[in-house]
């Protein structure tokens, strides 16, 4: 096969913190003749990647401009507090924001939550990245509030993490230029939202090696036609015995005989 004829890959980006792993696994066993993949972006490039060209779907972060991208919502994250381990609010199992009142609450610039009023009080400088941040409340410099999935993606035995309430989340959507739904998109949309390989929904994939070709959807054979038997007689033709005149011989008819 020449580079020419070779299946175009799928290309999917993904912003930090959100791990495609699943959906990558269950694209692979069913497209095993079409490649995938995947970028990592900073979650504000994802859309100028996907206008770009340079991806065909992303799992990006909400919200979408969608006035030129069509989404799907996945699912919303629960928001969390990094602190260091022997910090005081580690001792409940829940935050209040009015519990960080004097801490230095830092804000990087690669936020993605939309807050109305940031917790706490502010840094003199805000962090570039959350990576920078959190290296910031390993320091003692303060605590940083973020998704769930960014707290385990920056991970560090010094620090911990505790459930913020009463705080912005930020939720997670499968996103892909409005003009550009390609059937590799239709495919991966298909996977995100749960469907089988042979659901109605989704686009009708070739048979897999070895199963038959008159198998239906289900992956079982056809049913016989309406009226026929799977040999192919009439449903509705008499049983006959080995002479093949009617009934079989011991087929008794009518009342039996009462004794006298």
């Amino acid at each position: 096969m020449t580079g020419s004829d070779a299946t175009p890959p799928f290309r999917l980006a993904y912003v930090p913190g959100v791990m495609p792993d699943k959906w990558v696994r269950i694209w692979n066993e069913r497209q095993p003749g079409v490649p995938l993949t995947l970028t990592q972006v900073p979650a504000g490039a994802a859309a100028e990647r996907l206008l770009g060209g340079d991806a065909d779907a992303g799992l990006v972060r909400t919200p979408v401009d969608r006035s030129v991208f069509s989404a799907i919502p996945l699912y919303t994250e629960q928001t969390v507090v990094v602190v260091p381990k022997d910090h005081l609010v580690t001792a409940v199992d829940e935050v209040a924001p009015e519990d960080l009142a004097d801490d230095i609450v830092l804000h990087p610039l690669d936020d993605v939550l939309d807050w109305e009023s940031l917790p706490g009080r502010p840094a003199l400088e805000r962090p570039v990245t959350t990576a920078d941040a959190v290296e910031l409340v390993a320091a003692g410099i303060g605590v940083l509030v973020v998704p769930l999935s960014l707290a385990r993606l920056h991970h560090r035995k010094d620090l911990t993490h505790r459930p913020l309430r009463d705080a912005p989340e930020s939720s997670v959507a499968l996103a892909w230029p409005e003009d550009a739904k390609t059937d590799q998109v239709e495919d991966f949309i298909g996977i995100v939202r749960g469907r089988t390989v042979n659901s109605t929904r989704g686009r009708q994939q070739p048979p897999a090696r070895g199963e038959s070709a008159d198998a239906d959807r289900g992956g079982a054979r056809r049913k016989p036609a309406p009226g026929r038997s799977a040999a192919g007689k009439s449903a509705g033709a008499k049983r006959t015995g080995k002479s093949g005149r009617g009934a079989p011989k011991n087929d008794r008819r009518g009342k039996p005989r009462r004794r006298s």
